[in-house]
């Protein structure tokens, strides 16, 4: 258990003290904040395992997660595997909802898809399991990332996995192994959880584009899509408002356009999942066009900015 420079150091003491006669448990007490790479390499460089499992603090593991997990490791050749992240909390308000079925498009779709070709572009830090060997193997890597001469510290699980593609591992993805986690429930706290997550996105999208090359044509047409996918959108917002702000029209065509598209996103998600509540997931359309394709801007824009953005 790392804590990593909390304010209330009673607590994690406490339990520490809780826990002392319990020799499966260790407790790392960082002697400030460093963020979660460096914490999760002082908890890796003090282990011995041949497997590591990396959860955060505010998510809860079914009770196979690591049974499903270590069985995919069974393969020499699989690096990393993550399992499918649902959100604790997805009652909580609209917000909470919308993110539950983000995630669940994210992995189910996304991920799922990527898996079947061993090269999963993000094992999520919730819930993903490393092999050591491969690990220490990139650890010096790992921990020095640099971009234009700055230290890179966020952003870890997506540039970790990189690193294992890039040396010939698989990742893999196990949706049958579920992960809850605490998602925001407040706007402010997950646009900057998009912030961190899009500068991250960016960043190792470039280091990671000569893996293409080797890799299933599908995996070069995922990359391309997911990156042309919202400057397309962006570029339709853009017409459309300068189509009303010039000639006072309504833009209906683009209006239609993106609308027809996302209903029937919408339309097949809900179909896979068995779920209607996808459907509404049409407001996430919203919450893309004014908020997040702002954010993603302002993301390419300060990619040399590296505050955390969290604790």
């Amino acid at each position: 258990v790392v804590d990593d420079g909390s304010r209330n150091r009673d607590a994690p003491v406490a339990e520490q003290l809780a826990y002392a006669g319990d020799a499966r448990f260790e407790f790392i007490m960082l002697p400030r904040n460093v963020g979660k790479r460096k914490a999760q390499i002082a908890a890796i460089s003090r282990s011995s395992g041949d497997l590591i499992l990396n959860v955060d603090s505010d998510t809860t593991l079914a009770s196979d997660v690591v049974s499903k997990l270590s069985q995919k490791m069974r393969d020499p050749a699989v690096g990393a595997v993550m399992g499918q992240l649902v959100a604790s909390n997805q009652n909580d308000s609209w917000l909470t909802r919308l993110i539950d079925m983000e995630y669940w498009l994210a992995c189910n779709e996304e991920r799922a898809a990527q898996g079947r070709f061993g090269a999963v572009m993000c094992c999520c830090g919730p819930c993903a399991m490393y092999r050591r060997s491969a690990f220490v193997l990139l650890l010096d890597q790992y921990e020095t990332q640099l971009y234009r001469g700055k230290p890179s510290d966020f952003g870890e699980d997506r540039h970790l996995t990189i690193l294992m593609l890039s040396a010939g591992f698989r990742t893999e993805y196990v949706p049958s192994a579920i992960a809850a986690t605490v998602v925001p429930d407040r706007l402010a706290a997950y646009l900057r959880q998009q912030l961190r997550w899009a500068r991250s996105t960016f960043r190792d999208t470039l280091l990671g584009l000569h893996l293409l090359r080797g890799m299933n044509w599908y995996l070069t047409l995922d990359v391309v899509g997911q990156n042309a996918g919202p400057l397309l959108l962006a570029l339709s917002v853009l017409a459309g408002l300068a189509q009303f702000a010039l000639t006072g029209s309504v833009p209906w065509w683009t209006i239609g356009t993106i609308g027809s598209l996302t209903l029937i996103r919408c339309g097949v998600a809900a179909y896979r999942a068995r779920q209607l509540r996808f459907v509404g997931f049409s407001l996430h359309t919203l919450v893309n066009v004014f908020l997040l394709l702002p954010v993603k801007a302002y993301a390419l824009c300060t990619l040399s900015n590296s505050e955390w953005l969290s604790r």
